[in-house]
């Protein structure tokens, strides 16, 4: 099942809206990055291939669009990389097909405006371990954007909080992007 307004803008138009080492770094700043990571939503692999590049661990990628999961598949290729996983799969309907309590970091990135974001926060729960982190970003709902679904229909960051807690996460705490992604917001939450 597809988010509401979803869909991937050219390659390169896309990829100016991240900093993806700068988030990853901010990220890995609060735990560090062992273990093995789920990215739902990967897109182009632009936050696949760097995560990465900065663990041995198994990073699991995964969209529901065939020709994204093939563009990671080239991207790891060409980088050599033997730890990423990239598996066309509707997360959203069937869940991810992992394990419970496997995964050390989960990453969902501007995916919260679909229409149950409750019931994707928690298999992103059940499949990290306990303490595990999820990292959340998301396009910001407070200003116009050159991207994103339309301002309706995007999550605040107290939703975003307020989700994050029926699904069963703890210790929310905001992450500042204003230097790597003006656009957006990050919230990091622990299992």
């Amino acid at each position: 099942m597809k988010a509401r307004e979803s869909g991937m803008p050219e390659e390169t138009y896309w990829e100016r809206f991240f900093d993806a080492d700068a988030v990853l770094k901010l990220l890995f700043k609060a735990s560090g990055l062992t273990g093995h990571l789920v990215e739902f939503g990967c897109g182009y692999g632009t936050f696949t291939v760097p995560a990465a590049l900065r663990t041995q661990s198994i990073v699991t990628a995964l969209d529901i669009d065939p020709q994204m999961v093939e563009r990671v598949r080239q991207k790891i290729e060409a980088q050599g990389l033997s730890n990423v996983q990239a598996e066309v799969r509707d997360f959203v309907a069937d869940g991810t097909g992992l394990d419970s309590g496997t995964q050390d970091h989960a990453l969902i990135f501007n995916l919260l405006h679909l229409e149950q974001p409750v019931a994707l926060l928690q298999e992103a729960h059940r499949v990290l371990h306990d303490d595990g982190m999820l990292f959340i970003m998301h396009w910001r709902s407070d200003i116009p954007t050159p991207r994103g679904p339309s301002l309706a229909i995007r999550p605040r960051p107290e939703q975003c909080q307020s989700w994050l807690e029926e699904a069963g996460f703890r210790n929310v705490e905001s992450v500042n992007l204003q230097l790597c992604c003006p656009y957006h917001f990050g919230l990091l939450a622990r299992k």
